[in-house]
C-alpha cells in the first residue's frame, strides 16, 4: 500500500521500482546493502563532519587567536573556523567528492546521475544545508538528507 503522500510528495516512495518494500538504505537507488558503494550511515557521516570541524578549528588557530576565557576572541575564532570549514567542504566535495573527514572514514559524495564530479554549483548549496545541521540530520530511507536531495547526491562508503 502506498503512502497517502505518494501522489504529491516527490521522493516519498519507500519501496523499490518494482513495488517491493525497501530492505536496506539505498536499495531503491540500486546501491548494495553493505561494503563499498553502499549508503553511509548517519553516525559515520556525523563523525566525518566532526573531524572536518576540528580540522577547520585547528587550521584557524594558526592565524586567529584561541582563548576560551575571552568571548570576543572566541566569537572571532568560531566565525573564521566556520569559514574555513565551508571552504574545505566546498572545495573537497566539488573537486574530489570528499572532505578530509570523509576520506579518513572511507566516505565519498557522489552524484546520482553518474557524473564524475559533484562540482561547485551543487557543492555550495549542499554545504550551506549541512552547515545548518537540521537538514542534514533528517534523512530519508536511503540515508539522504535534504542537502543530498537538493544537490542530487548521496554519501557512499568507499571501503
Amino acid at each position: 500500500m502506498s503512502r497517502w503522500t505518494g501522489s504529491w510528495l516527490p521522493g516519498s516512495d519507500t519501496g523499490t521500482p518494482d513495488g517491493d518494500p525497501q530492505r536496506w538504505p539505498g536499495e531503491r537507488l540500486g546501491l548494495p546493502e553493505s561494503g563499498p558503494g553502499s549508503a553511509a550511515a548517519n553516525g559515520i557521516r556525523f563523525a566525518a563532519l566532526l573531524i572536518d570541524l576540528v580540522l577547520a578549528s585547528l587550521t584557524t588557530s594558526v592565524f586567529v587567536p584561541f582563548d576560551v576565557g575571552d568571548p570576543a576572541v572566541m566569537r572571532t575564532h568560531n566565525l573564521w573556523s566556520g569559514a574555513v570549514w565551508f571552504l574545505i567542504t566546498v572545495a573537497g566535495v566539488a573537486l574530489a567528492g570528499f572532505t578530509p573527514g570523509k576520506a579518513l572514514l572511507g566516505l565519498r559524495v557522489v552524484r546520482l546521475d553518474g557524473t564524475a564530479l559533484v562540482g561547485p554549483l551543487r557543492a555550495i548549496p549542499r554545504t550551506v544545508l549541512v552547515g545548518l545541521i537540521l537538514p542534514g540530520a533528517i534523512t530519508d530511507k536511503d540515508g539522504r538528507g535534504l542537502q543530498d536531495k537538493l544537490a542530487g547526491t548521496s554519501v557512499l562508503r568507499t571501503r
